[in-house]
């Protein structure tokens, strides 16, 4: 006996690496203040291995924001100190410039993943839609309107609207109650296996957890996809 697939609706999705495109966004933007700084003449003429370096403590320095350690201002310039730093270059004045161009830069690119576009068209009208994201409050409406998806989504659930981050559970909590939906007709979206999935399981949620670079884990979410089309199987 086979059982129905659940009916859903409304769908919770998370924005960076799983709708938005945040690592190529990201490249762009540091690609064009690399050359407008010129920091090739500062000592830094391999550019790849300064967009690694960035990535290495952006990682490092978002975990330290979710878990309370530091404050927005901190996360947003550090990340470019301690970038320089790693190519022998100690100018706090420099990394604050650049964390302010990037911040404007960043959300005016506008590339998604593949197929991002696709599956918001085939849900939309069917389902009501949501983003829940740990990112900044004006920085996420900006990507979502310079990329043409702001349109798709009822609501925008951030980190600062709601006083709370993913994965902790009050920020679900927020979310279906901005969305007056229930937890039996909701699921979650994201690319994150212990931050969106995690946090969403725990918060009583079915989850759709996007896996591209086939990422081992020993989490239980309902379903799993490699590619962002396989969800018009599920929706």
């Amino acid at each position: 006996m086979t059982t129905m697939p659940k009916q859903y609706k409304h769908l919770f999705f998370d924005l960076d690496h799983t709708l938005w495109d945040f690592d190529k966004n990201s490249e762009i933007s540091l690609r064009k203040l690399y050359d407008e700084y010129e920091l090739a003449i500062r000592g830094i003429d391999d550019f790849d291995a300064l967009f690694k370096a960035y990535n290495v403590h952006n990682d490092k320095l978002w975990e330290r924001y979710r878990n309370g350690y530091i404050k927005r201002d901190e996360l947003r310039w550090k990340r470019m100190w301690l970038m320089l730093l790693d190519f022998k270059v100690a100018d706090t004045a420099l990394a604050h410039e650049l964390s302010t161009a990037y911040l404007e830069i960043l959300p005016t690119q506008t590339l998604l993943v593949p197929h991002a576009k696709e599956i918001l068209e085939h849900c939309k009208g069917r389902y009501e839609m949501h983003l829940i994201t740990n990112g900044f409050e004006t920085t996420q409406r900006l990507k979502l309107q310079y990329s043409g998806i702001a349109r798709y989504f009822k609501h925008l659930i951030t980190s600062e609207k709601s006083n709370s981050m993913k994965p902790h559970r009050d920020i679900f909590d927020y979310a279906l109650g901005l969305a007056k939906a229930n937890v039996e007709e909701s699921i979650m979206i994201g690319d994150a296996i212990d931050i969106d999935i995690l946090g969403a399981i725990n918060a009583g949620w079915d989850t759709v957890y996007y896996n591209p670079y086939h990422v081992q884990h020993l989490r239980k979410p309902t379903y799993e996809i490699t590619h962002m089309e396989e969800l018009m199987r599920i929706f």
